[in-house]
């Protein structure tokens, strides 16, 4: 009885210990989600990279979001819907139609349903006649064209020999702590648009942005963030922050570091310049009791790691400002 005892406070100990253990906090400057804008491309995955091979899409966003209509499950569903087979033989549901529309002609003028149908019956049999031959036509030319003509290539654009037609696609950068790489060709699926060369001063910005941002979002500055962020982003901090506020904690972020980063894409509309990163950056991320400052989420010794895509915009000849950011 008493092995069984212990048994069952060991087991408990068990649950009970990592509810005890601070848990990651993960609530740095948009840390709960994708939100922002990315200009015309707000509806479309950014271009993969080595950093961030995929993202979730924007979640939050003033700007629409068009979808065109293969987006839309039930217009794609009725695309590859195959025809009915009155759908592909009109000659035969225009045939039908019509007799059944002289049968019940023959109703209503007297001669019953069997009386309009019979004045079909001859020229059924003729109908039939011509729609044999040109059976054994159509046939006989097909047989014909299969034995002289070239066969149809297996893959359209394949190249020759058979190859991956993959191998064609640009190579993403190799990632390094913000890889220097200017703007990469478009992927398979984007919205073709002016693309933008992106310069170290450039980078240099994105990196400083990166730290400048969680250090004013952990100092709860909405006045810094202002200067550094779009009105929407800020919109989202001051939401977020005031939630905080509301629960007596405050999210603290501190000796941020970037770790890896590289260009997903850069281009420009009118005015506008924009920029999407990958970024991951270590951080010491805890949320702390607003009345004691203790640690109630998270651990201040232990870095934690994130990687996110942010998108930047800068009118032309301005600064870089933080306009998006996306969870992977």
């Amino acid at each position: 009885m008493t092995r069984f005892r212990w048994l069952a406070i060991l087991a408990a100990l068990i649950i009970a210990v990592p509810s005890l253990a601070p848990s990651p906090a993960d609530a740095r400057a948009g840390g709960g989600g994708g939100s922002g804008s990315r200009g015309s491309k707000s509806g479309q995955a950014p271009a993969p990279t080595q950093t961030a091979p995929t993202s979730k899409p924007v979640e939050r966003s003033t700007t629409p979001q068009q979808q065109s209509p293969s987006a839309n499950p039930a217009n794609t569903a009725a695309a590859g819907a195959k025809p009915g087979f009155m759908q592909r033989n009109p000659f035969l549901s225009g045939l039908m139609g019509g007799m059944l529309g002289a049968g019940l002609i023959g109703m209503l003028f007297g001669g019953g349903f069997g009386a309009g149908l019979a004045g079909m019956a001859g020229m059924l049999g003729f109908l039939l006649q011509i729609a044999l031959i040109g059976g054994i036509v159509y046939f006989a030319v097909r047989w014909w064209k299969s034995r002289n003509g070239a066969p149809a290539a297996a893959f359209a654009g394949a190249g020759a020999g058979g190859g991956n037609p993959l191998a064609s696609r640009p190579a993403l950068p190799e990632a390094t702590p913000m890889a220097r790489t200017g703007a990469l060709p478009m992927m398979g699926g984007a919205t073709a648009a002016p693309q933008l060369a992106i310069l170290e001063a450039d980078y240099n910005a994105f990196e400083g942005l990166l730290k400048d941002v969680q250090a004013a979002y952990s100092a709860g500055d909405l006045a810094k963030l202002r200067s550094l962020v779009t009105p929407e982003m800020l919109g989202y901090f001051t939401q977020e922050l005031s939630a905080n506020a509301s629960r007596g904690v405050e999210n603290k972020v501190e000796a941020v570091n970037l770790e890896q980063g590289d260009l997903s894409e850069a281009w420009s509309e009118g005015p506008v310049d924009y920029a999407t990163v990958a970024m991951r950056f270590s951080m010491i991320d805890v949320m702390r009791s607003v009345a004691d400052g203790r640690v109630v989420e998270g651990n201040a010794q232990v870095r934690t790691e994130a990687t996110e895509v942010w998108t930047f915009l800068r009118s032309r000849g301005g600064n870089w400002i933080l306009s998006a950011i996306q969870q992977t």
